[in-house]
């Protein structure tokens, strides 16, 4: 069973009750279900954690936190080779910097890539990609 990779996107969905939120519920569970690894870069949970305090404050982050590990969301750490990774994703695609991180954990992994951001169209011949659809 191939992991799932969150972008920030996916998770910013969910937390914030955005369109797509109810479809990574979904895919949350369904993995939960099936001790499926559901992964995010740790630069992309900086993005979600910043834009989480930024957007409904600390006592929201701190919440935000609990959910990530309840849900037993596993941030890998960028090391030498997600970054070698991601800095060639973040040439040739033009991807921004996160998403280069997101890509490159997919690409890694072999994992199934989750996000609402149509940035990621480029990269879609090379990782699965799992829309979540804007409404």
């Amino acid at each position: 069973m191939r992991p799932l990779v969150f972008d920030a996107s996916a998770l910013l969905a969910l937390l914030f009750g955005e369109p797509g939120a109810e479809a990574v519920e979904i895919l949350m569970h369904r993995a939960s279900e099936k001790d499926q690894p559901m992964l995010m870069s740790a630069v992309n949970w900086a993005e979600v954690c910043y834009r989480v305090e930024g957007k409904r404050g600390a006592e929201a982050l701190v919440q935000a936190k609990e959910f990530a590990t309840n849900a037993a969301v596993i941030v890998v750490a960028a090391d030498r080779e997600l970054s070698e990774a991601a800095a060639t994703y973040k040439a040739a695609e033009q991807l921004g910097l996160a998403d280069a991180f997101a890509a490159a954990l997919a690409k890694t992994r072999k994992a199934d890539l989750v996000t609402a951001d149509r940035e990621f169209k480029s990269v879609e011949s090379e990782i699965k990609i799992i829309w979540l659809k804007h409404q």
